[in-house]
């Protein structure tokens, strides 16, 4: 098998594996809280990390952060995992997984948007163009993405899902100044949220769940979404000769998920969904082909980093 054709097997890989995590969000949330699926995910993937970094024999290199680095691996780890998940699962546990995981994935418009003033990167016709066909999508989805056959989506969980796009386009803006391999920045941002997890876990619900057996769905939301698809994706990218063949791959993954939340959470798929997610996909669309053609970021990952077309 030829490099490229390893790339693409991993990215397909992670591609399958982003397709599977918003079903795995909602069948967790039916027996674990927030707090819980949280603190449980994120210590999965903590250890995850972790081993696989001592497995490549860096465990101990990652573990000595320098002090300039601390403040800057406590600050990642509060806005990922803790703030970012902490937002994102109690939206996913007021709406429909179809609509969460759409409104989510517009994290890499806010992502161009908060890059002017924090990043100093102007915006173009196209970036306000594919802004503006973006949230036309989330409008036709939150208008008529209630739990009921008719009706808008509860504004809260609309209002968290998409805040949790702003957290995760700052942890990314802040990301950028991170020049560390980025397996042990990840880990450096687990083993200083893993802790606030737990905290918050213990301060407003209980460690021990009503539901043992959800925590194999925790489990998995750790092991996959935060853990093995990045180790994948990076792979990916460092076999590819061209990542923005790699990075098209993603933009499969958020109607492969409809596929998965229909057979595995047993949601209809409404049209408006379909609709609103077209226009949200197409925008990402129009922003991604205006990147390439300024050698920009190129399009984002599901709901993670562009470094991992990369983050």
């Amino acid at each position: 098998m030829t490099r490229q054709a390893k790339a693409y097997a991993y990215g397909a890989s992670t591609v399958l594996l982003w397709s599977t995590v918003a079903s795995a969000f909602k069948l967790a949330l039916r027996g674990l809280d927030p707090a819980q699926l949280l603190f449980y995910a994120s210590l999965t993937s903590l250890v995850l990390l972790g081993a696989v970094l001592a497995f490549r024999g860096r465990l101990r290199d990652a573990l000595r952060l320098p002090k300039g680095e601390l403040l800057r691996s406590a600050g990642l780890g509060f806005l990922s995992p803790f703030l970012y998940y902490l937002i994102l699962f109690r939206a996913y546990d007021l709406l429909p997984a179809q609509v969460a995981q759409p409104l989510n994935y517009t994290w890499a418009i806010v992502l161009a948007l908060l890059s002017v003033p924090l990043l100093r990167q102007r915006i173009t016709a196209r970036d306000i163009a594919a802004s503006l066909v973006c949230y036309s999508g989330v409008v036709v989805i939150s208008l008529a993405g209630g739990r009921g056959p008719q009706g808008p989506a509860d504004p809260v969980g609309v209002a968290l899902a998409l805040a949790s796009t702003v957290v995760w386009a700052l942890y990314w803006i802040w990301h950028t100044r991170d020049r560390r391999d980025p397996v042990e920045a990840l880990f450096a941002s687990f083993l200083f949220g893993t802790p606030l997890t737990l905290a918050w876990c213990v301060l407003v619900s209980r460690l021990v769940p009503q539901e043992p057996a959800a925590l194999v769905a925790a489990v998995y939301v750790g092991v996959v979404e935060m853990g093995v698809a990045f180790v994948l994706w990076l792979s990916a990218l460092r076999l590819s000769d061209n990542t923005s063949r790699i990075g098209n791959l993603i933009f499969v993954s958020p109607f492969l998920s409809l596929v998965f939340i229909r057979a595995v959470v047993g949601e209809s798929i409404r049209s408006s969904t379909l609709v609103g997610l077209g226009l949200i996909v197409g925008g990402l669309l129009l922003q991604s082909l205006g990147r390439r053609g300024r050698g920009g970021m190129g399009a984002p990952a599901s709901g993670r980093p562009p470094a991992r077309q990369r983050g």
